[in-house]
């Protein structure tokens, strides 16, 4: 109890309670101060959780703990990636300013929960973006796209679904990587090895080492490729070698899991931007594709992504679907309205 008036407000109060408790159940006065005098439970003993130890800041966003907690006036936040303003602050797209306004001014939009899937003209659009509008998965309706808490929750919605219905629990992923990658794997219940990706010495890519990594990795293990912008190196294959890597991940039955969280921003275009998982796609082959919308269009804070798992034949998609939902519902039941309304109102008008 702390001390001052709000101790003593709280005194008053109890002595009410002991006033009315005697009155009521007759006890005995000496019973009443001993109630009084005893303080409670929580204050005789430790807490049930004295024995957690402090974990450390996450190596990313614990450089923004660090920056908050800086009193220099001369510093910069190096940590989360985000296009800022000169005062420091994301910069918020002119085009997502008018899509909210429309939003705001549509009378008619009510917050309903959205379905687990989430906006479905969201998922719609954001399979058009990665994938192409003239896709031949879309059009024959092999993909099966939910909308999710931007990248992170994709790759966490796709490996968990993983992780319970396909034959092999290993992913490789590339060295150096994102480094929450790992995290996000391996707590989905994959076990994670990598592969041979980043050359400091020619500060480019290690092509053969790469190529070396997959082709001895286990038949049908899963492959984590960043779409463009590898982070956190900025490297990328180019078109020549992303056939290669097709080549080799199709003669061995490699599942690509492609994280997807800059197009646009390594070379300007969002179709150049998604070539390499086009290449995948055009082949037939299956392969899974996590979205983001933080970096692209600004929406770091509205955590708006999308999981494309594209399929063989249209029934597979489907089935694949009703599986995904119930890796969902049980996790966040389903995902926020705002943000996925304004990706859907910008892609919607060229």
């Amino acid at each position: 109890m702390s001390s001052g008036g709000h101790g003593s407000a709280t005194d008053r109060r109890l002595n009410a309670l002991f006033r009315h408790l005697s009155s009521s159940a007759r006890m005995d006065p000496q019973q009443l101060n001993s109630i009084a005098a005893s303080p409670t439970s929580a204050n005789q003993n430790d807490s049930v959780f004295s024995h957690v130890v402090r974990a450390p800041e996450d190596p990313i966003l614990g450089v923004t703990v660090a920056y908050n907690k800086d009193p220099s006036p001369l510093k910069l936040n190096l940590g989360v990636g985000a296009y800022r303003t000169e005062e420091g602050k994301p910069l918020v797209l002119n085009v997502v300013r008018k899509a909210e306004q429309q939003l705001v001014n549509d009378r008619s939009r009510v917050k309903e929960y959205l379905p687990i899937v989430g906006l479905a003209e969201f998922n719609k659009l954001s399979a058009k973006l990665i994938l192409g509008a003239d896709s031949p998965a879309i059009r024959e309706n092999r993909v099966t796209t939910v909308q999710c808490l931007s990248g992170t929750g994709s790759l966490r919605v796709g490996a968990e679904f993983l992780a319970r219905h396909y034959h092999q629990r290993t992913i490789y992923i590339p060295q150096p990587t994102w480094g929450n990658h790992p995290k996000v794997f391996t707590l989905a219940g994959l076990s994670v090895k990598s592969y041979r990706y980043y050359d400091p010495a020619t500060r480019g890519l290690n092509f053969q080492g790469l190529l070396e990594d997959l082709g001895s990795a286990p038949a049908g293990a899963i492959v984590l490729l960043h779409a463009c912008a590898h982070n956190p190196t900025g490297v990328d294959p180019t078109l020549q070698q992303w056939e290669r890597i097709r080549q080799l991940m199709r003669s061995k039955g490699l599942l690509p899991f492609f994280d997807s969280a800059y197009q646009g921003f390594a070379s300007g275009s969002l179709d150049s931007d998604a070539q390499s998982v086009r290449m995948f796609v055009a082949d037939g082959g299956e392969c899974f594709i996590a979205q983001s919308y933080a970096k692209n269009l600004g929406l770091y804070g509205e955590r708006v992504g999308a999981l494309s798992i594209v399929c063989k034949t249209a029934d597979v998609a489907g089935r694949v679907e009703s599986q995904v939902k119930l890796v969902i519902r049980p996790m966040y039941s389903n995902p926020p309205i705002h943000g996925a309304s304004i990706v859907a109102a910008i892609l919607r008008d060229r």
